[in-house]
Formats: structure tokens, sequence, C-alpha cells
């Protein structure tokens, strides 16, 4: 895979570049030495595409998983306490919640990183959210989201968001005093 292009959110290219070069450059080695070209396995039954051969996102999350998880990049797994206090006189849960958590795909000297090949809203979720909790609890400084472009996600079902879209809302969103210095970089073939 190629990096096509790539956003700087909150300085977040300058930060990585200046505090973990090093680590930016794994991230770089990493993305190339995934041949997406081997998991145009899924075939579509939407019916605007029916029998296409498309990409497959959970086979493509296998394979970044090995290749961050072989560069000793590992996830980070929080458990959620739900509070309970905010319910209506009347109502209880035993156990609300009970298990969950929230998990950062991969980490490495306090840089989170997410591979998104979802939809729309878990882009924005990752980094103006789970990032941002992450960092709050001590386990990242800095943060690098990898999409796929447009062109690579008009290749996968209808719905997954792209790198240009996501961009354009962070934009327009503007930065926020809680926003931790994020990478985007955009994917494709």
């Amino acid at each position: 895979m190629r990096i096509l292009g790539r956003y700087s959110f909150n300085g977040g290219a300058e930060e990585i570049e200046r505090q973990r070069p090093h680590l930016l450059r794994e991230v770089e080695e990493i993305i190339v030495a995934v041949d997406d070209s081997l998991h145009r396995t899924k075939a579509s039954k939407e019916k605007t595409m029916p029998g296409r051969m498309l990409f497959n996102p959970t086979e493509l999350n296998k394979v970044f998983k090995q290749e961050f998880t072989a560069r000793e990049w590992a996830s980070v797994k929080v458990p959620c306490e739900y509070p309970t206090e905010f319910y209506v006189a009347g109502y209880s849960s035993k156990r609300p919640g009970a298990g969950a958590f929230r998990e950062m795909d991969f980490v490495k000297e306090e840089l989170g990183i997410e591979v998104q090949f979802g939809k729309y809203a878990f882009m924005v979720y990752n980094v103006c959210a789970k990032m941002t909790i992450f960092h709050k609890l001590g386990h990242i400084e800095l943060g690098v989201e990898i999409v796929p472009v447009k062109s690579f996600a008009d290749h996968m079902s209808t719905g997954v968001s792209y790198f240009e879209q996501f961009v354009w809302d962070l934009q327009a969103r503007g930065i926020s005093d809680i926003d931790i210095p994020t990478l985007i970089l955009g994917i494709g073939h």
C-alpha cells in the first residue's frame, strides 16, 4: 500500500516528526509492507454492485495487526466502569456494561495508532474522543489515524468513509484545547 495523503491535525505531523520520528518511519514501513492486492476477496452482496470483488477490511486489519505486532506495537485495552448514579428514580441496573472496555489498536512509546476501514463516525470518534481519553488516562501523547483515500474506499463496501471527507470535517470543526496532535494518513493502492 502507499501513503497518498497526509493531514496534520493540531500539529500532529510536526510533533510526531519532532518527538518520535523513528516510530513514524516504522508506521510508514508497515503501510508499504501491506499488499492490498491479496485482500480483494469480498464478493459484494449489495444491490448497487452485486458480485463485484471488493477489498476485505477484516483481512486488511489482520495484516496490519500482524505487521504492527511484529514490530512490538501492542493494543491497549481499558475497562469501562459505567456510572449508575444518573439513573432516574425507580430504575436500576445491576451491572451496566459489565465487561465493557475501550481499546486502542496499537501503542508504542506513547504514540497511539488507529487503523480504520469503517464508517465515518468511527474515524471522528477515534480522533476526537478515543485518543483524548487514552491521553487523559496516560497511555498516549500523540496519535496517527490510518484511513483509506476515496479512490481506495470506492473498492470497498458502501458506507466506508475516506480521508478527504474526514479532513474536510476536521478542518470545518476546528481544534479544541483537548485534542491531541494527530497525523491522519490516507492510504491506497
